[in-house]
């Protein structure tokens, strides 16, 4: 079977939304990549209800302990279906976590989300939605460790050589769920309203996004 026709376009993967270190590893991060993507954390059921949504990939560490021994940096991940969903997307947004000092905020100030990446229009639109929805923001500029600026980042892999990643503190992430709930098992179940807000304010950032003029293979 031969496809020769000259008019005609594929379908092209908009935004993917990946979590490298789920599970065990940065807790929260695959709850709020299923969410993001548009999948209730804990039926996979599509949420909310008609909504649009995402390809999404995940690498869990679901050891009773010593999940952090599967940690692999962003720029050493080298798994063959990230770095293909990575390619055959426009976008990438990239969940994380970190500690409070790692994104320099104040101890009593704890709960921040840090916005890198290379894409600037998408770290824009992340920054301005996560602020309208009350969370304070970090500019991955101006934290270099978190930046997520290097080439070989699996964010900026997409096809347009550029994407977006989220270095959420520990509070922060922990103040998305239930008081006493932020086992991996008891997470999924236990969401809660700021978990909401994160994820919709990520969601208008993409829709955003994905209506830009510049979403088209170079």
């Amino acid at each position: 079977m031969f496809d020769n026709s000259n008019d005609q376009r594929g379908p092209v993967n908009r935004t993917t939304i990946m979590a490298l270190h789920g599970g065990g590893i940065e807790g929260g991060t695959s709850e709020l990549c299923l969410a993001i993507a548009g999948y209730h954390p804990a039926t996979l059921a599509v949420s909310p209800a008609g909504g649009p949504v995402h390809d999404y990939w995940m690498f869990e560490g679901v050891r009773r302990s010593g999940n952090s021994d599967l940690h692999v940096t962003s720029t050493n991940n080298d798994d063959r279906a990230a770095l293909s969903m990575a390619a055959g997307s426009l976008n990438v947004l990239s969940l994380h976590g970190c500690t409070a000092a790692q994104a320099g905020v104040p101890h009593d100030q704890p709960e921040a989300v840090v916005v890198g990446g290379l894409h600037t229009n998408f770290r824009t639109y992340l920054r301005e939605e996560f602020q309208a929805a009350g969370f304070q923001t970090i500019d991955g500029s101006t934290v270099p460790v978190l930046a997520g600026e290097d080439p070989n980042n699996i964010c900026n892999k997409a096809l347009l050589g550029m994407g977006a990643q989220l270095e959420m503190t520990t509070e922060l992430r922990q103040s998305m769920f239930d008081p006493g709930y932020f086992s991996q098992l008891e997470r999924p179940t236990h969401t809660n309203g700021r978990f909401d807000a994160f994820v919709g304010a990520a969601r208008k950032a993409i829709a955003r996004l994905e209506a830009g003029t510049d979403q088209v293979v170079p």
